[in-house]
């Protein structure tokens, strides 16, 4: 038997094996046999035999031998956005704060320890960046992310931080426990998270967590060029409106 094709502690390795390729195809926006062997150290033969059962089902699209992300789940992420209840009282919110500021506007949720975009809105001279809907991020080098760590019980923010660590992103990602800890004490007192370049170099973040009691929902947020978003928009007039927009989502939430 095929060392990817066992079970272990529950777990089909065969099914792992090719949630991996998915996952390293996207990754590299597209792969080849010999590549994704070389990468996973497995037989060509092997990871072929994954690739085409993929293709088949309508995960990949299989272009003359190169290889890449299908329509498929798109039908899955799709289904479990719409039943995510943020999303469902979030979107025309996330919509309308992007169309004010002219920026780009996002909704993030944690999961596995990480954030994934829900959702995202950007007004026409928003910038393009590497985000979509799905992307997976280290919570502490965004201001969403900070937010959502800020208002997780202190055992499940430990849990997190210890899990995934912290990674440097960017010359201005916090690296440092103490430090990340002391702003992350602000960001409870003052409702509202900054992201100066952290995650991306050159681009400004502000963000406010969406809770329900004493639970965390998850944050939104308006991001833009520094050259765009000045010191007194970045922080005084974006605070108040993602604040201003946190809470109208909280009272959809309530009555939801």
């Amino acid at each position: 038997m095929n060392r990817n094709e066992g079970a272990s502690n529950g777990q089909v390795k065969a099914t792992r094996l090719s949630l991996a390729i998915l996952d390293e195809i996207r990754r590299r926006d597209g792969a080849g046999v010999t590549e994704l062997a070389t990468h996973f150290d497995c037989s060509k033969s092997t990871i072929h035999s994954h690739l085409r059962t993929l293709s088949n089902e309508g995960y990949l699209v299989n272009g003359g031998g190169h290889y890449s992300i299908g329509l498929k789940p798109l039908q899955l992420g799709g289904h479990a956005r719409v039943k995510h209840q943020l999303y469902q009282v979030a979107k025309d919110e996330v919509d309308e704060l992007a169309e004010e500021t002219g920026e780009s506007s996002k909704i993030i949720v944690e999961e596995d320890g990480r954030g994934v975009y829900l959702y995202q809105a950007r007004a026409k001279q928003a910038v393009t960046t590497d985000s979509h809907v799905g992307t997976h991020v280290y919570l502490h080098s965004t201001a969403v992310g900070k937010c959502i760590l800020a208002h997780l019980d202190e055992s499940r923010r430990n849990e997190i931080l210890d899990e995934h660590g912290l990674p440097q992103v960017t010359a201005n990602t916090v690296t440092d426990r103490a430090t990340l800890d002391s702003r992350l004490d602000r960001i409870r007192d003052r409702g509202v998270a900054f992201d100066d370049g952290e995650r991306i170099e050159g681009l400004r973040c502000v963000a406010a967590p969406i809770t329900a009691g004493d639970e965390v929902l998850g944050a939104i947020s308006v991001s833009g060029p520094k050259k765009r978003i000045d010191d007194e928009t970045f922080r005084t007039t974006l605070p108040e409106l993602v604040r201003d927009t946190a809470r109208i989502i909280e009272i959809n939430v309530t009555y939801s």
